[in-house]
């Protein structure tokens, strides 16, 4: 007896004769030649293959096959072992989701689409199902299991923080002082911002603000929307950023922590929860800043796993330098505030929460999946996060004189400590699949064993003529 598998259903819904040729129609006028067909890896790479555009009907029925270490980059451990599968392993297969494609704005020959990834219809057993390491397919499965079980939407916004570098982007910073919000530093990068917002819109991102901040860094912003739709939009601008950059002939870069004394690049994500049109964060008759129960509930999950998230939201070595250059407005420990910049969460508006761990390094469908997960946690167990905290987050851990000492445990703050919770957190975990998890840590793990053994700018500064 035959089994129609998920690829199968995939393959039926690609193969509709009136979505197909809305979409030939469209390509056809568009004047597109190429389509890349892409996916994104663990680390938030961005993989795929390019095909020429007559070959549509084809790709939408049978889409394309990647070796499946592509989803960890191709990389090798440390001892030339390919992570992932191994040389021998089966490939998986790309099946383009239709309502993902785009034409690429700075150059409409080529177009482009995201895909959903699945084992190969002849793998004995498996094939057919999604695979198992693709993020992006997890994340939409993960939400839709949220939103049967409680009724709610997770909205985000994120806050992509990124550093230009290059000729001509240089800016003058007066000492003890800040070029943040300095308008004079926003021209310096009006043909970075004014390209970056102009392909951004054309790629559907509706882009609504954006400042410089320290120098060489600018954030800009567009609209919220369902977390699924903001981590592809967070995958689309970084690829209009990489494109901006070679056209200006300068650097981007989504590095966490790229000098000491000035701020890191964060990706703070912004989170509301939603029945139908009514955000169940806040109560539309109160105005002063305030949480609701479901909210209060939602944050205390946050909270409760922010250390098992802690190797996704900040999932680099170089990321825990943003945590440990204290008075930068990184978190330093696990705790929550109203409109407090110091804190792991806070509330930055009625109906909205900032979760400020994530860094400009991360996979946003991993971190949206996690989160979905503590969330839900909270919910389910009524969780208490505990009274806001008053005043710099900063103090306390220098002090550690808190009169209400948090009952959560501190931030990890090495990548090694943060795999080590993560492992651990059962309710983090099993929001991928096991062979997922694994990966990851196996992927992670094997960098930081790299770093372990690299001999660093500041040994050498420090170590070289030490002694006698």
């Amino acid at each position: 007896m035959s089994t129609t598998t998920a690829l199968d259903e995939h393959k039926e819904r690609n193969a509709d004769d009136g979505a197909a040729r809305d979409l030939a129609a469209r390509v056809e006028q568009s004047g597109v030649e190429f389509i890349y067909y892409q996916t994104v890896s663990l680390t938030g790479r961005v993989v795929g293959k390019v095909v020429p555009a007559r070959h549509l009907r084809r790709n939408l029925e049978r889409g394309v096959n990647l070796h499946r270490t592509a989803m960890s980059d191709l990389q090798v451990d440390r001892f030339g072992a390919l992570l992932g599968g191994g040389t021998e392993a089966p490939e998986f297969t790309a099946m383009p989701d239709l309502d993902t494609f785009d034409v690429l704005p700075w150059d409409t020959t080529v177009g482009r689409f995201f895909c959903s990834v699945y084992e190969p219809g002849q793998r004995p057993g498996v094939g057919g199902r999604p695979l198992a390491t693709d993020a992006r397919s997890n994340l939409r499965r993960v939400h839709a299991a949220f939103t049967e079980a409680t009724g709610l939407r997770l909205r985000s916004g994120c806050e992509p923080e990124m550093t230009w570098t290059g000729p001509g982007l240089e800016v003058h910073v007066k000492p003890g002082s800040s070029p943040s919000y300095h308008v004079d530093s926003l021209e310096v990068m009006r043909p970075v911002f004014q390209r970056v917002i102009r392909y951004g819109q054309a790629l559907g991102l509706d882009m609504i603000e954006g400042d410089y901040e320290d120098p060489g860094q600018l954030e800009l912003n567009w609209m919220f929307d369902d977390a699924d739709r903001t981590a592809d939009r967070l995958v689309t601008y970084r690829q209009i950023c990489r494109q901006v950059a070679r056209e200006l002939g300068v650097t981007a870069s989504f590095m966490p922590k790229p000098a000491a004394g000035v701020m890191g690049n964060g990706c703070h994500h912004n989170l509301s929860l939603w029945r139908g049109e009514e955000n169940v964060l806040a109560d539309p008759a109160v105005t002063e800043m305030h949480l609701t129960e479901t909210g209060r509930h939602a944050v205390g999950g946050i909270l409760s796993h922010a250390a098992g998230m802690m190797a996704l939201m900040g999932p680099t070595v170089n990321s825990y330098k943003r945590y440990w250059d204290a008075g930068q407005f990184a978190p330093s420990q696990i705790n929550w505030g109203m409109d407090n910049k110091t804190c792991t969460v806070r509330l930055s508006a009625n109906g909205r929460l900032e979760c400020k761990l994530p860094d400009a390094s991360v996979n946003p469908y991993l971190s949206h999946a996690a989160l979905i997960s503590a969330i839900k946690d909270g919910l389910d167990h009524a969780v208490d996060p505990g009274a806001p905290q008053a005043g710099s987050s900063y103090a306390d851990a220098s002090s550690n004189e808190m009169d209400s000492p948090s009952k959560f445990t501190p931030l990890p703050l090495t990548l090694r400590d943060a795999l080590d919770a993560f492992a651990s957190d059962a309710v983090v975990r099993g929001a991928f699949p096991e062979e997922m998890a694994e990966l990851y840590l196996a992927l992670k793990g094997d960098e930081w064993a790299r770093f372990c053994g690299a001999i660093t700018d500041w040994e050498r500064e420090m170590y070289t003529e030490h002694l006698p």
